[in-house]
């Protein structure tokens, strides 16, 4: 997709976060799918896809390629925990919460580095 105009880096960062929180729909999604075996909850796992993955195609146009796949693998593999932890009483260890801020840490990371 050729974007008439370039993005501001917000707009790209924020395109960005947007492309993870559709990454966690797909991952949770694709539970409910039950193997894409349950038609609807499939169909909503796919368009999740399509869109997560539209919008980080849209975002690398100005994000470098290496910062935008961590931070949108970061937020899909976050919210996906937290979302396992929530609503399917995976554990929610000392050693795992550790992990996810360690995760965010370094997302956080990624976005300061940004700058310099």
């Amino acid at each position: 997709m050729n974007l008439p105009f370039k993005l501001s880096s917000n707009v790209a960062w924020i395109i960005l976060i947007i492309a993870g929180l559709f990454e966690v729909v797909w991952a949770i999604g694709m539970k409910y799918a039950d193997g894409f075996s349950r038609l609807i909850p499939s169909i909503y796992t796919l368009v999740a896809m399509f869109v997560s993955f539209g919008l980080l195609s849209i975002a690398i146009k100005t994000i470098p390629i290496g910062t935008a796949y961590a931070v949108w693998t970061g937020v899909g593999v976050v919210g996906s925990a937290i979302l396992g932890i929530l609503w399917f009483h995976e554990p929610a260890t000392f050693f795992r919460l550790i992990c996810i801020v360690f995760i965010l840490c370094g997302v956080a990371g990624l976005k300061i580095a940004s700058h310099f």
